[in-house]
């Protein structure tokens, strides 16, 4: 097994709004949806989405690149359950390691759809995180969004971590692990050979503001990861190791974006998937917005994720701007 994802699975239920209202809040930052209170709103569509979320959207993005793929989360004993399962099956990815929990519901989350963005109503439930028993060592396990109980777990894994040093973690921090903060999970920051999140969370999780992304870059690695990946939507991606520092621009979308939820997910997991293959830092960081740009061309953070043909074809037609540049 060459690579292991950990994390929740949820079925997200996609609603795309017909009329909302998009304006920003008292301090002029965060934007804010808004639609009529105690009103029937009309919507346009409603798709269901199994065995989706930051983890398992990484399983899958490295099951269709060609990479021996397992996936270590938990779901219910219930329709939802079998949908998720099924879906992963499907995909190529082993379920070997996916608890199914008697008393405890499959995870549903609803994903409010407007324009090309959407604001995702979340709700993790209360599983038992444990590291599965005869879990093989992996070249990479992929760490990223679990429910807010899971504090002991992250120290579980990174002892497991030290007893598997041929095993390299890449993390990218879910909501509740970003909230947690980098005291309390430090021993995971550094543990891992990367570290991925986008912008707005690496100003979050360093407890800055407005902050320049070679800085960014920096402190992430202070915590203590050999690579730091950061991705800035429109800006692009950008990735330092201490010895290099790249940028990369988004590739140029083949035609409007419908959904770009699952956007920073192809990104980082895509990137992951590379160094996995073998590839350079540098190669690495052309083929994250490959996939990021064919997953917002669908609805769902799954179902434009492309194989390693189509990704290489993708790279071979690439326009001339679309290369890897040291950032000064």
């Amino acid at each position: 097994m060459d690579f292991i994802a950990i994390g929740d699975t949820v079925v997200d239920e996609f609603i795309k709004l017909k009329e909302a209202h998009v304006s920003y809040d008292v301090n002029h930052v965060d934007r804010i949806l808004s639609m009529p209170f105690a009103a029937k709103i009309p919507y346009v569509s409603s798709i269901i989405v199994p065995a989706v979320g930051n983890a398992a959207n990484a399983a899958v993005a490295a099951a269709r690149l060609g990479i021996s793929t397992a996936f270590v989360s938990n779901v219910g004993k219930d329709r939802a359950g079998e949908e998720i399962l099924a879906a992963f099956t499907r995909e190529g990815v082993d379920t070997t390691y996916i608890a199914i929990n008697d008393s405890i519901p499959t995870n549903h989350h609803y994903v409010l759809s407007f324009q090309t963005e959407r604001t995702i109503l979340i709700r993790h439930e209360k599983y038992p995180y444990i590291i599965p028993e005869g879990l093989p060592a992996p070249k990479w396990i992929y760490l990223s969004s679990v429910g807010e109980h899971s504090g002991d777990f992250h120290d579980s894994l990174a002892k497991w971590l030290k007893e598997h040093s041929e095993t390299k973690l890449a993390f990218q921090p879910g909501t509740f692990q970003i909230e947690m903060g980098k005291e309390k999970l430090a021993v995971i920051y550094s543990s891992s050979e990367v570290v991925a999140c986008n912008k707005e969370e690496a100003e979050k999780i360093l407890d800055l503001g407005e902050t320049d992304i070679k800085e960014l870059l920096e402190k992430m690695r202070s915590l203590g990861p050999k690579i730091a990946l950061i991705t800035d939507g429109p800006n692009g991606a950008f990735v330092s190791d201490g010895t290099e520092t790249l940028k990369v621009p988004m590739y140029p979308d083949t035609k409007p974006p419908i959904d770009r939820t699952g956007a920073g997910d192809a990104t980082t997991s895509t990137f992951v998937a590379a160094l996995a293959l073998g590839k350079s830092l540098s190669e690495a960081l052309l083929w994250g917005p490959v996939n990021s740009m064919s997953v917002v061309q669908h609805t769902g953070a799954q179902k434009g994720l492309l194989t390693r043909e189509a990704l290489e074809k993708y790279l071979a037609d690439a326009p001339k701007e679309y290369r890897v540049e040291s950032l000064s």
